[in-house]
């Protein structure tokens, strides 16, 4: 592999890139982002090494790592821009769409829908970090309409950075995110209003603020920039998961306000089955 252009130069745009430096010293980075201060960011810290709109025609991969609702328009673009020798994947949240695009396009053989299960609550190009992506499960969809000898090209690095290959189909992958990522931090941003709302009358309630809030509260910390179309792009996804949530929200109101303890406390033992299925603990 010697060539890798990126679309894209956040969190996980610059993480990719700095990952793949580490493990392909000899690979060229090139790259490209909207924002001019985030471009100049990338090529300070070594994120990229040259900046371009385009990427030559012996590029190995494009990387395109931009916000959820520009990823159609730019994919298109991109397949128009590539040569035969060069495969495209994405970084994006949500799949359905991207791949409903692009699904008689031309050079859809060129295409791989990707989305890597990593992140923090920081964006930007200052946020990147070469070890983010170690051991995080990497998600792939329709891969049987991609290359084969092109999508070892995208095996190598994936191999390289030591993810953790899952294969789903693009509906079923909106569709479980809306209720694993997209619901949690939609919830953590409704929390963090909450609590500033009480600020508004309260002024030392954050003096009081421990470890569970901060947790719980740390996604509402995350860009808008990105959230916003995630949400949008996954609107009948992320509806569903909220009219759930909403409704368990209303019936345990309901349990606290007529002073049901024992079914309270029943109703939290059941959802204590949780402890065996996630791993937080360890």
């Amino acid at each position: 592999m010697k060539k890798i252009h990126l679309v894209g130069l956040g969190l996980l745009g610059g993480s990719f890139a700095l990952a793949a430096r580490q493990k392909f010293p000899e690979l060229q980075l090139s790259g490209q982002d909207a924002n001019s201060q985030h471009l100049q960011d990338a090529l300070d810290l070594g994120i990229i090494s040259v900046s371009k709109s385009i990427p030559d025609a012996d590029t190995d991969l494009v990387i395109l790592a931009t916000p959820a609702d520009t990823l159609g328009d730019l994919l298109v673009q991109t397949l128009a821009q590539i040569g035969p020798e060069t495969l495209v994947f994405d970084l994006g949240s949500t799949k359905a769409k991207l791949c409903s695009l692009v699904a008689s396009h031309p050079k859809r053989s060129q295409y791989l829908a990707a989305h890597p299960i990593a992140g923090t609550e920081y964006s930007g190009p200052k946020a990147a970090d070469a070890g983010l992506l170690d051991r995080k499960v990497m998600i792939l969809c329709e891969l049987e309409k991609t290359d084969l000898h092109l999508k070892e090209k995208a095996y190598r690095l994936f191999d390289a950075l030591n993810l953790k290959l899952r294969f789903m189909d693009p509906a079923e992958h909106d569709r479980h995110l809306a209720y694993v990522s997209h619901l949690s931090h939609l919830t953590s941003f409704m929390l963090g209003k909450t609590v500033l709302q009480k600020m508004e009358d309260e002024k030392n309630i954050f003096d009081m603020a421990g470890s569970g809030f901060s947790s719980t509260v740390r996604l509402a910390k995350s860009s808008p920039e990105m959230w916003a179309p995630i949400f949008l792009e996954n609107k009948d996804n992320v509806l569903a998961a909220l009219d759930g949530y909403i409704a368990n929200l209303s019936a345990f109101r309901e349990k606290i306000a007529k002073e049901e303890g024992e079914s309270l406390k029943k109703e939290m033992e059941e959802i204590n089955v949780i402890r065996g299925i996630l791993d937080f603990g360890k």
